[in-house]
């Protein structure tokens, strides 16, 4: 059995950080690769609207650490993400900025398929891998839920302050299942998908209550204390969950 320590991811850098992984083109996405790469765990990471974000890659090389495995943070936005001051979009020009990167390159049906068609290349990759999962960060969590339906390629999945939450993705889940939700999530939604887990997907659902929608992905604070410890502690509980269902 691991020791406590062996079980907590590393310390969290709250200054400037320097990613671990390196690059290369899998599946036809340039795609950040950090972790074992003879490890018998699979991690797909989908990330939010603003992409290679330093948070999300230092989340990525956490959960590569603790598990052993190989976690891999496909780009589906081609270098192009959603800059971030289009967030809120709270004028006309950012909404129609906004509508436009959502139909086009982050339409969700179009990633769905993406993902699901690359795990074919990442079988091949990394042919030492018994079981892949993946998670998403807001919008990548609605791209994971999607993924986690009837035929899925994935044995686990789960989502991080999930964007465009639906009860009817809830339903269709196969396997088992995380949600971390923020306090802007829909409570009722959230509350759907409790209750649909716990009748028999497998998995856990949890509100962080002070925590903002963003706080492990590219809005992470990583400076104040509260959400650091916070951003922490959501990572741990990823990686207890994907332990339990992967390895």
């Amino acid at each position: 059995m691991s020791c406590e320590a062996c079980r907590t991811i590393p310390p969290v850098i709250s200054g400037e950080y320097t990613p671990k992984g390196r690059y290369e083109v899998l599946a036809g996405l340039k795609t950040y690769i950090t972790g074992d790469s003879n490890s018998n765990i699979g991690l797909v990471d989908v990330y939010d609207i603003f992409g290679l974000a330093s948070q999300t890659l230092q989340g990525a090389d956490l959960l590569a650490q603790r598990l052993n495995a190989i976690v891999l943070v496909p780009d589906f936005f081609d270098g192009d993400a959603l800059p971030h001051e289009v967030v809120p979009p709270d004028t006309e020009e950012k909404r129609e900025v906004m509508t436009r990167f959502l139909a086009t390159k982050a339409n969700v049906p179009q990633n769905v398929d993406i993902l699901i068609h690359a795990i074919d290349q990442y079988k091949a990759s990394f042919s030492n891998v018994g079981k892949w999962g993946a998670f998403g960060l807001c919008w990548g969590g609605k791209v994971t839920a999607l993924a986690s339906s009837a035929n899925s390629p994935f044995a686990a999945s789960g989502q991080v302050h999930p964007g465009a939450m639906d009860i009817a993705d809830a339903q269709s889940l196969t396997i088992p299942h995380i949600v971390l939700a923020s306090k802007d999530e829909p409570a009722e939604v959230v509350g759907g998908y409790a209750e649909v887990i716990t009748k028999g997907r497998g998995g856990h659902v949890e509100t962080y209550p002070s925590m903002w929608h963003g706080w492990m992905g590219a809005r992470a604070n990583l400076e104040q204390v509260k959400s650091r410890a916070e951003y922490t502690r959501g990572y741990n509980q990823l990686a207890d969950f994907f332990e339990r269902n992967l390895a």
